[in-house]
């Protein structure tokens, strides 16, 4: 018996054959929406731990203010790791991007974490 694998090469066309398809389909289906891009992703992530800190109210909760420093914190650091493993990969604009928002979301925390503390009342998940 022979111990070299054989690569049945049909189905690997078919498999190329379906993977085409589903990715033209994909495209697509998503003409009609903008560009998403890391410069996208950097802004949704800031604006959902905006959303958290308080500072704007939540489009999903008929833009009520919620505080929810845990989950704030989380999306902030999440940043913080985004810029630290991108750290040399970022055009000039990615890069002032992300540290000014992990920059200002940092300060607004901790103002929010400090002032939260002084009351007497942390505000956590909700």
């Amino acid at each position: 018996m022979s111990s070299e694998k054989s690569v049945d090469q049909s189905w690997k066309e078919t498999a190329n054959q379906e993977k085409q398809k589903t990715d033209q389909a994909y495209q697509e289906h998503n003409t009609d929406y903008s560009e998403f891009n890391f410069m996208t992703y950097i802004t949704s992530l800031s604006m959902q731990a905006l959303i958290f800190l308080g500072v704007i109210g939540n489009p999903m909760n008929d833009n009520q203010v919620e505080v929810n420093l845990d989950q704030a914190r989380l999306l902030i650091d999440t940043l913080a790791i985004l810029k630290e493993k991108t750290k040399g990969n970022l055009n000039k604009e990615e890069e002032g991007l992300l540290n000014a928002s992990v920059y200002e979301l940092q300060l607004k925390y901790v103002e929010l974490a400090g002032a939260t503390k002084e009351e007497g009342k942390i505000i956590h998940g909700s």
